[in-house]
């Protein structure tokens, strides 16, 4: 018989978003993971067609499409939700770092208040 519910901390621990089910336990009580817009503590119920808000090292949007009740391989724990997630935005380029030939030693004081001056650390 196929399960139709689980808990939060476990589901977001199975689908491979925390490390440890006591990390996803933690990030639940902190308030890291909001089953549909609502703040979820550890032994919240979550079903098919709920939408999850992950935050680790950016916030993950999901839709549950499975329920997992133990920690599976990546491609299907990436099966059992639909990422909705918005795409980064593109990387701001940043001019090259300031480069000294090879041999010339260390830079003296002016020099290197010139250096951070270039890299914008006055």
């Amino acid at each position: 018989m196929a399960e139709t519910t689980t808990r939060a901390d476990i589901w977001v621990w199975s689908v491979r978003f925390y490390k440890t089910r006591s990390m996803a336990t933690a990030a639940c009580k902190a308030g890291h993971v909001k089953v549909n817009g609502e703040r979820a503590k550890p032994a919240q119920v979550v079903r098919a067609g709920d939408e999850i808000r992950v935050q680790t090292d950016r916030e993950h949007v999901v839709e549950v499409r499975g329920i997992l009740t133990k920690r599976v391989g990546a491609p299907i724990a990436q099966a059992a939700y639909l990422d909705k997630t918005p795409a980064l935005p593109p990387r701001v380029e940043q001019p090259s770092s300031v480069l000294r030939e090879r041999g010339a030693g260390r830079p003296t004081k002016r020099e290197r208040r010139e250096l951070e001056r270039l890299r914008g650390r006055d």
